[in-house]
């Protein structure tokens, strides 16, 4: 596929405590690289002019594993009072960037660069100039959304992210990705396992 995108800036979100599973998300391994390296590392390939990484908890040691990877590194004091905190703070930081902004999360760990290639030739082509990862039948991220959505970040709360928005828009004028692999978010130790199995995690990461 042709890569069709402009100047877009990238986001990645990994300010999340991890509280489920007791430990950083972030940290899990594949292919012997940090979730969070990786992320980082996928989202730089995708040549962004801006990208922009918000922390929150385990902040110094997350950073730690990324200190190899050039980006703008913010920290979300308000980590706990869920994603929406981390959308402002990313829109904060963003507020000069008027071209695409792809948004994307590090605990996906089917994640490829094929993927955020695609939503943003999507995009590019779309009516709406968003692109969203289908999740049965909602959208979610990882995705791409215009500055104007991204400045809109002020109305979130919670755990809520854009997907309202996106649902919102008329269908024809959406590009969606249909990847059932990136439904598999590690968030328990369940996933870990099913990662794992699916060859998606090391097994180095079963709980001890």
């Amino acid at each position: 596929m042709t890569y069709l995108t402009g100047a877009h800036a990238a986001i990645v979100l990994a300010a999340g405590g991890s509280l489920r599973l007791g430990r950083p998300k972030q940290l899990l391994v594949r292919d012997g690289e940090t979730l969070i390296h990786r992320a980082v590392r996928l989202a730089t390939d995708t040549t962004p002019v801006r990208l922009v990484v918000v922390l929150g908890a385990h902040r110094a040691v997350i950073s730690a594993s990324c200190a190899d990877l050039h980006a703008e590194y913010l920290h979300n004091t308000q980590w706990r009072s869920g994603l929406a905190g981390s959308l402002r703070r990313a829109a904060a930081a963003l507020a000069d960037h008027a071209g695409p902004v792809l948004v994307l999360a590090c605990d996906q760990p089917a994640l490829e660069l094929a993927h955020l290639r695609r939503l943003l030739d999507g995009a590019a082509i779309a009516g709406s100039r968003c692109a969203a990862t289908r999740q049965g039948e909602v959208f979610g991220i990882p995705a791409v959304i215009t500055s104007t959505m991204l400045q809109r970040a002020g109305e979130l709360s919670g755990n809520l992210g854009f997907g309202r928005q996106l649902r919102a828009l008329p269908a024809s004028e959406l590009s969606s990705l249909d990847a059932p692999e990136l439904q598999l978010d590690v968030d328990s130790e369940d996933d870990v396992r099913e990662a794992i199995a699916r060859g998606w995690l090391d097994a180095s990461n079963v709980a001890s």
